[in-house]
């Protein structure tokens, strides 16, 4: 667990992470709407070299952004109702695409599409500036520096 006191240490743990990715990466990202989640994104688009800004997909479900070596394949399933939805609109398609990062906010309304690997982020308001973020994954072992 990594408590993060301010949007620029939510960013930086994003960062951290996406460091550690192998290309074809899916990371999931769960919290309550204001949580981080697209903050935490912006730091993993920085980590890829990609200078656009990044916001979140919520109308357009994706946005993809080309990075130094790796595309980010930037996902929101909120307004999806199922995976068949998902599949419908082709987003299985770009899950764990070679020479990609996925990540996906509100990733458990398609958590049948996701591969084992997936690496799962779950960020929790403690209040308006305190963040609580847990990340796990089968494959692997994240640890932020302090």
């Amino acid at each position: 667990m990594i408590i993060s006191t301010k949007p620029s240490d939510t960013m930086r743990i994003g960062k951290e992470l996406a460091l550690t990715l192998p290309s074809g990466a899916v990371v999931a990202l769960s919290g309550d709407l204001g949580a981080g989640k697209t903050v935490f994104s912006k730091g993993v688009a920085l980590a890829l070299g990609i200078k656009d800004e990044v916001t979140s997909p919520t109308f357009t479900l994706v946005k993809s952004y080309r990075g130094k070596d790796k595309i980010l394949h930037h996902f929101d399933a909120y307004r999806l109702s199922d995976e068949e939805e998902a599949e419908e609109c082709g987003l299985n398609e770009l899950i764990g695409e070679p020479d990609s990062i996925c990540v996906i906010e509100w990733p458990e309304r398609i958590r049948g599409l996701l591969p084992e690997s997936t690496v799962w982020v779950e960020i929790r308001r403690i209040d308006d500036k305190k963040r609580e973020i847990k990340v796990r994954s089968k494959e692997m072992k994240v640890r932020s520096k302090k």
